[in-house]
């Protein structure tokens, strides 16, 4: 499955199709899978309006399509979201692939669109992150919200995040909330556990 790229963004397709289309053209070969956003893409659509967003989109889309290697993968996942499945990539390899895109589509305007472009990308591979291509999916739409929080336009490889035995310290009811919280933040237990201990060290900056 790629777009087809002409004056008007893709259509969307649902992640369970996109998986689908990875798994026919991949079969058991290892691949990377890649989850893309356009930063900012809602401030363009609201203040340059639907039409200056469409351009993007297209502008994006052609990056990507003409990019990639032919074996590669393409859909539109949701309004300004594409996925990537790169069969026999690994993920070193596609994020120096990707990083270049991102790199080229940043530093080309659209024509008619007076805004600064760029886009964050999440990458994962089966394996060693997944054991399935959903998995891969998963992991590198992870990937994909760590690089918006560390400042947007960048291109990153999903790291598990582990909390080393913290049911130890922890009572379940505590840890259940906390699980409700990352679902409800888009963030891992990890970083909201992160963010407690920053927030609590400065509040005791001055015994340190």
């Amino acid at each position: 499955m790629r777009i087809a790229v002409g004056t008007e963004p893709s259509g969307t397709i649902d992640v369970s199709s996109f998986v689908t289309s990875a798994e026919r053209a991949c079969g058991e070969r290892p691949l990377a899978v890649a989850i893309t956003d356009l930063d900012e893409f809602a401030v363009i659509n609201e203040r340059l309006g639907r039409k200056a967003g469409d351009k993007v989109l297209v502008a994006w889309e052609r990056t990507l399509t003409g990019n990639l290697p032919g074996g590669a993968v393409v859909a539109r996942i949701s309004g300004d979201e594409h996925a990537v499945a790169l069969p026999g990539s690994s993920p070193e390899s596609a994020l120096i692939m990707l990083e270049e895109i991102r790199g080229h589509f940043a530093s080309h305007p659209v024509e008619g669109v007076d805004a600064p472009l760029d886009a964050s990308i999440g990458i994962a591979a089966r394996p060693p992150h997944a054991d399935t291509v959903e998995g891969a999916v998963r992991a590198a739409a992870e990937a994909l919200m760590r690089a918006k929080r560390e400042g947007r336009g960048r291109v990153v490889i999903y790291v598990e995040e582990k909390m080393t035995l913290k049911s130890n310290y922890y009572p379940r009811a505590a840890l259940d909330r906390l699980g409700k919280l990352s679902d409800a933040t888009a963030r891992t237990e990890a970083s909201l556990l992160r963010e407690a201990l920053d927030d609590l060290l400065q509040k005791h900056r001055d015994e340190l």
